[in-house]
C-alpha cells in the first residue's frame, strides 16, 4: 500500500522524518517496502512564464516561445502544445533535466532550424495524471523561477506491505493510529459530520442476502456537479497509484484509501426500482467497470434493481449505473460484506482489485454510518447537492470480543516486563478497552485479536521488539546430542556434494500451472488447491523437474550459455487411500552448453544422457547407496527419450532414481531448446544404513601390495547392455576383483553381425600375498564364465 508523507501528516501530528517513520513502521510489523521521493523525479523542473508565443517559421503545429525563468535571459523553447500562449505560467524542463514519463534527457537541440533550450511540459510527462491535451497551466501567481517539486509540494511515498491480518491498517489512517500509539505523534482526530437531510430517501434499499451481505446503508444526494477532483486529492491519490478519473469517483477512492472503507456511487438516473443486495442468478452477466464481461452463479452477492445487476458486491461496480460528467443525482453506498464470500467470488472471476483485497481480510463492521457520513460531507464539500436521510438495511457484525488478559503474560510469553500501566497505555492508544479486571474490549475492527496472546504481540511490538532481550536456550552440560533427522542429515550431505560437482542450487515454487503438473504426473491425480495463490500455481508439483525447466528456460533468455541446476524438494502425490504423500527429492537439470566452444575443444560440447548418468551415480554415492549393486533398466516416464534414459534401481520394483534426456515434446511443452537433461533421485527410496552411527564413508586405507590390471574383450550380443556384462564380471570373483570399466566399444569389420565387441579393465587386488600364474587363471577362468552366461565370447 502507497501513501504520501503529506497524506500520512493529515492524520498524524508528527516532526518526524521520514527515515524515523520508516524505521517506526518496520518495528512495529508494517513492513516498508520503499521509499520515493517524487522531488527527485522533478529535479530540474521549474515553473516559468511564457513572454512571447509566435508560429514556427517552418512547422505548422509548432510554436516558439520565449520563456522566462525569473532568472538570466529569457529562453526560447520550441513547444507543439495547443494551449501554450503569451502570459501563461507552466513548467519548464531545463537542459540536463530528465522527464520521468519517459527517462529522455534533455538538452539543447535544433528543432526546424529553430534552437530550443529545453521543454514546456504535460501532466502525463511528469506523471502527475493522464492528460497529455496540452502543457500544464498553473494559477497566475505561481512564484517563476521556484523548483516546480516545492512549488507542488512533493511529498516522499511510502510504500508499506500490509499483512493479511492487519486490515486494520488498509487505509492511512490506521496506520497513523499505529504510529501515534508508538509514540511517533498525535492522532488528529476524526471531524464529526453533521449531515443536514433535505427529505427521504426515494430509493428502496434492502439485503435480501444477509450471510453475503449483513448490512447496507445507502442515501441519495441530489444537484451534484461531477467535474475535476480538488489538487490536494488527486495529489494523494497519484501519491498512491491511482488514476484520478472525477470528483465522485476520486471521492470513493479517496475515502478507501483513507479508511480501508470501500464504497460505491451509482448515478441515479441509471437505476430502476429498489436497490437490493441479493444473491445472483446461475447465468446472469454484468459489464463491469474494467469493461469486462462477467457470468455469475448463485453463489455470489451482487447489487441490483429492477433491471439487473449493478456491482459485483464488494470487488467491483458495473458499467451500465457508473456516474458520468453529466451526472447529477447519486446513490451512495456503504455495506458490509462477508469475507469468505468475498474471496471464493473474486476467485471464481478471478478479478483483483483493491476492494475485493479489503472486504477479503475484513473491513471494520462499526463504521458504516460513520463512513457515509463521511462520504456525504467530502461529495457535498466538492459536488455540491442536497443529501436525503439515510437508509440502514441489516445490521452489520459489531459485537465485541472481550479477552480476559494478565499482564504478566508479556513477561512469560513476550520475554519482556512491560510495566501494567504502560501496557494499559498502549491498548487503549490502540482503542482496546482495558477494565479495572483487565478485561479487554476489542475494537470490531481488530479480526486477528483472538485470545491473549494476540494482546501481548500487540503490547510487545508497540512497546518495542529491540526491548526483548536475547536469551540463551538452556544447554545440558556435556556433548549436544544431534538433534537433525536422519533425512535432514542425507539431504546436508547432498547439497554440499551437488554443489561440490558444480551444479548450482535453485528452489523453485511446490505449485505449478494444472498443464505442466499433468505432463509430469503420468495420468495420477493430482493435489489442486481450492484457494491457490493464482490459477498459475493451482496444483501441487508431482516432480521437481518442471520448476528447474522454467528456471533454465528464464537463465536461457537471459542469455546464459548453459545451466546445470539442482533442487531438493518434496514431491506431492495421492496415496493409495487418498492422503496427501510427500516424497524428499534430488532433482539436476543439465541444459544449453556443457564446454564452450574453442580452438582447442572446437565446437561446443551439449550434455547427454551419460552425463546424467554420471550425476546420479555420483550423488547416489555421495547418499550412501550401494551404486556397484544397482541395475541399470528402461521405463524412466513418458517425459524422457525413450532411447536415452533408464532408470538405476535396487532389485526389479525399488526405483532409486531416473535419468536422460528429456522427450522433445517435453521441452516444447515448457518452450525450451533442447537438448536437456535430467536427473530425479527418491531419497526415500534410498535404503537406510544399518547399525548406528548412520552413513559414514569409510576411511582409505591404502593396500600394502600392488593391484593388477587385466584386459578382456569380449564379443557380445548388439543388445546386450555394457552395464550387465559389468556386473557379471565384478561378481565372478568378490574376493579379488575390486572394479570392472569399460574401455572400448566396437561394432564393424571383423565382428560378426548382431554382434559387438566389448573391452573391460578388471583391476585385482592382492591380498595378503602376491598373485601366482595359476591365480591370475583361475581369476581369469571365472571372469569368462561369468561373461558366457550372458552369451559373451572371449576374442581371440
Amino acid at each position: 500500500m502507497k501513501f504520501s508523507l503529506e497524506w500520512l501528516k493529515y492524520f498524524l501530528d508528527t516532526e518526524a522524518s521520514v527515515a524515523e517513520i520508516s524505521a517506526k513502521l518496520n518495528a512495529i510489523g508494517l513492513e516498508v517496502e520503499g521509499v520515493e521521493d517524487p522531488a527527485e523525479k522533478l529535479e530540474g523542473f521549474t515553473v516559468a512564464e511564457v513572454l512571447t508565443a509566435r508560429p514556427h517559421p517552418d512547422a505548422d503545429k509548432l510554436q516558439v516561445l520565449t520563456v522566462s525563468t525569473g532568472e538570466g535571459d529569457p529562453l526560447t523553447v520550441v513547444c507543439g502544445a495547443p494551449n501554450a500562449r503569451a502570459g501563461m505560467k507552466g513548467v519548464l524542463g531545463t537542459a540536463g533535466a530528465i522527464v520521468p514519463a519517459n527517462g529522455m534527457k534533455l538538452r539543447k537541440s535544433e528543432i526546424r532550424g529553430v534552437e530550443s533550450n529545453g521543454m514546456m511540459c504535460s501532466v502525463r510527462e511528469l506523471e502527475l495524471g493522464d492528460d497529455h491535451e496540452g502543457i500544464i497551466e498553473l494559477p497566475a501567481d505561481a512564484p517563476v523561477g521556484t523548483s516546480f517539486a516545492e512549488y507542488n509540494a512533493a511529498s516522499p511515498v511510502f510504500d508499506v506491505a500490509i499483512t493479511p491480518d492487519r486490515p486494520d491498517c488498509m487505509g492511512v489512517y490506521g496506520i497513523a493510529r499505529d504510529l501515534a500509539a508508538a509514540g511517533m505523534g498525535k492522532l488528529t482526530p476524526l471531524r464529526e459530520h453533521d449531515i443536514e437531510a433535505k427529505f427521504a430517501c426515494p430509493v428502496e434499499i434492502r439485503t435480501d442476502d444477509a450471510e453475503g451481505c449483513p448490512a447496507f446503508y445507502g442515501r441519495v444526494i441530489k444537484g451534484v456537479t461531477n467535474g475535476a477532483s480538488p489538487d490536494w486529492m488527486q495529489r494523494r491519490l497519484i501519491a498512491a497509484g491511482q488514476r484520478p478519473i472525477s470528483a465522485l469517483v476520486d471521492i470513493t477512492n479517496y475515502m478507501m484509501l483513507a479508511f480501508g472503507r470501500p464504497a460505491h456511487v451509482y448515478d441515479l438516473a441509471k437505476l430502476s426500482g429498489p436497490v437490493v443486495a441479493r444473491r445472483a442468478r446461475d447465468g446472469e452477466q454484468v459489464e463491469a467497470l474494467n469493461g469486462k464481461t462477467y457470468t455469475l452463479d448463485s453463489t455470489m452477492t451482487v447489487i441490483a434493481d429492477d433491471k439487473g445487476v449493478h456491482d459485483i458486491a464488494g470487488i467491483m461496480g458495473g458499467e451500465h449505473s457508473a456516474v458520468q460528467d453529466g451526472t447529477t443525482d447519486v446513490l451512495l453506498e456503504i455495506a458490509y460484506f462477508d469475507p469468505d464470500s468475498i474471496g471464493v467470488t473474486g476467485r471464481k472471476l478471478g478479478l483483483a482489485t483493491d476492494a475485493r483485497t479489503r472486504f477479503e481480510r475484513g473491513v471494520d463492521p462499526a463504521w458504516l454510518e460513520e463512513g457515509l457520513d463521511g462520504l456525504t460531507s467530502l461529495i457535498q464539500r466538492i459536488c455540491g447537492g442536497e443529501a436525503s436521510e439515510m437508509v440502514k438495511a441489516g445490521s452489520p457484525p459489531v459485537e465485541p470480543k472481550v479477552v480476559q488478559f494478565d499482564p504478566a503474560l508479556t513477561a512469560s510469553l513476550g520475554g519482556v516486563d512491560v510495566p501494567e500501566a504502560e501496557q494499559k497505555r498502549i491498548l487503549e492508544n490502540l482503542e482496546f478497552g482495558v477494565a479495572a479486571d483487565w478485561q479487554v474490549t476489542c475494537p470490531p475492527r481488530r479480526h486477528d485479536i483472538e485470545g491473549p496472546a494476540d494482546l501481548v504481540e500487540e503490547v510487545v511490538r508497540i512497546f518495542g521488539l529491540e526491548n526483548v532481550a536475547s536469551v540463551a536456550l538452556p544447554r545440558t552440560d556435556g556433548v549436544a546430542r544431534p538433534t537433525a533427522t536422519p533425512m535432514q542429515a542425507l539431504e546436508r550431505r547432498l547439497r554440499r556434494g551437488a554443489a561440490a560437482r558444480g551444479l548450482n542450487e535453485a528452489v523453485t515454487w511446490s505449485f505449478l500451472p494444472t498443464a505442466e503438473a499433468e505432463h509430469f504426473a503420468d495420468g495420477e491425480p493430482l493435489w489442486l488447491l481450492d484457494n491457490p495463490i493464482s490459477e498459475d500455481m493451482k496444483a501441487m508439483r508431482p516432480s521437481l523437474i518442471p520448476g528447474l525447466l522454467s528456471a533454465a528456460k528464464r537463465n536461457a533468455d537471459l542469455g546464459a550459455a548453459g545451466s546445470r541446476l539442482f533442487e531438493i524438494g518434496r514431491r506431492y502425490l495421492r496415496a493409495k487411500d487418498g492422503s496427501s504423500d510427500e516424497h524428499p527429492t534430488l532433482a539436476v537439470l543439465l541444459a544449453g552448453e556443457k564446454v564452450a566452444r574453442g580452438w582447442a575443444t572446437g565446437k561446443a560440447a551439449r550434455f547427454d544422457a551419460f552425463d546424467a548418468k554420471a550425476e546420479a551415480e555420483a550423488l547416489l554415492a555421495e547418499a550412501g547407496a550401494p551404486v556397484d549393486k544397482l541395475m541399470v533398466m528402461g521405463e524412466a516416464g513418458s517425459q524422457f527419450h525413450p532411447g536415452q534414459s533408464a532408470t538405476l534401481r535396487l532389485g526389479p520394483k525399488n526405483v532409486l532414481a531416473r535419468f536422460g534426456a528429456l522427450h522433445p515434446a517435453t521441452l516444447d511443452a515448457f518452450d525450451i531448446d533442447g537438448p536437456v537433461v535430467a536427473v530425479e533421485i527418491y531419497l526415500d527410496a534410498i535404503p537406510a544404513k544399518k547399525g548406528k552411527g548412520g552413513f559414514e564413508k569409510p576411511h582409505f586405507a591404502p593396500p600394502a601390495l600392488q593391484s593388477v590390471e587385466r584386459d578382456f574383450a569380449f564379443l557380445v550380443p548388439a543388445e546386450l547392455p555394457a552395464g550387465d556384462l559389468l556386473r557379471a564380471v565384478k561378481g565372478a570373483d568378490k574376493a579379488n576383483i575390486v572394479d570392472a570399466r569399460v574401455f572400448d566399444v566396437f561394432a564393424g569389420q571383423g565382428v560378426p553381425e548382431g554382434k559387438k565387441s566389448l573391452a573391460i579393465e578388471v583391476t585385482l587386488q592382492p591380498g595378503e600375498k602376491s598373485y601366482k600364474d595359476e591365480d591370475l587363471k583361475a581369476i581369469s577362468g571365472a571372469v569368462v564364465a561369468a561373461a558366457a552366461k550372458l552369451g559373451a565370447e572371449l576374442r581371440g
